[in-house]
């Protein structure tokens, strides 16, 4: 009788210390977490937002033209435009000229291109958008013509070492109904000569010069 009545304290002791060893294991965790938490919510505190005249200022910085759009200007007027077209299947190049006329819009914030000519024994018109954005501080293009129902947009940056701008984007290939990439280079020649490069990049990265155009300012 007395084994089974020691036996069955011990039984409960045993029980009892467990307990207690998992409660202050746990409560051990508890305390451990707590400056991980604490430490969030400091971190979450310090994050504070702008104030008023921060914002403004940003604002007023991203709308004001800079240098970009001072380099945008410089090509306003109208230019002749000598159009070269190459083909993966056609080996023969393909020529079209076309008159273009650019103006800055919008107080000096964006360039816009209008082009007119004869392409492939059919009219031709087409409209390019340039801006620069100060807060990228890259040059972004779109392009519209009455060939097609889509959009070409491009990002790039210009180099004054090799007097280049490099934009890199996408359009629609008509054929296989899926975007592809682009390339184009304009080379500033002169302040009245200019050659524009146009180049299809192909999934391991080959390009394929598939335009040119070089234009000339009228005088």
């Amino acid at each position: 009788m007395t084994n089974q009545l020691n036996y069955t304290i011990m039984k409960n002791l045993s029980l009892s210390l467990l307990i207690i060893g998992l409660t202050f294991v746990s409560c051990k965790k508890e305390e451990a977490q707590k400056p991980e938490e604490t430490t969030t919510k400091e971190e979450v505190a310090v994050e504070t937002k702008p104030d008023s005249a921060t914002v403004a200022k940003a604002w007023m910085d991203y709308a004001t033209p800079s240098k970009g759009h001072e380099m945008l200007a410089k090509d306003s007027g109208t230019w002749d435009a000598e159009l070269t077209f190459w083909s993966p299947d056609n080996p023969q190049e393909m020529k079209s000229t076309a008159t273009v006329t650019y103006k800055m819009i919008m107080g000096g914030r964006y360039q816009e291109g209008t082009y007119s000519g004869d392409m492939f024994g059919m009219p031709f018109e087409g409209k390019g958008m340039v801006a620069y954005d100060n807060a990228t501080e890259e040059f972004v293009s779109t392009w519209i013509d009455n060939m097609g129902t889509g959009m070409m947009v491009t990002k790039g940056k210009y180099d004054e070492a090799t007097k280049t701008s490099t934009f890199y984007g996408e359009m629609v290939d008509p054929v296989t109904k899926k975007a592809k990439k682009v390339k184009e280079v304009i080379t500033y020649i002169d302040d009245n000569n200019q050659k524009m490069e146009m180049f299809d990049v192909s999934e391991d990265g080959k390009e394929f010069k598939s335009m040119q155009v070089v234009s000339k300012r009228k005088m």
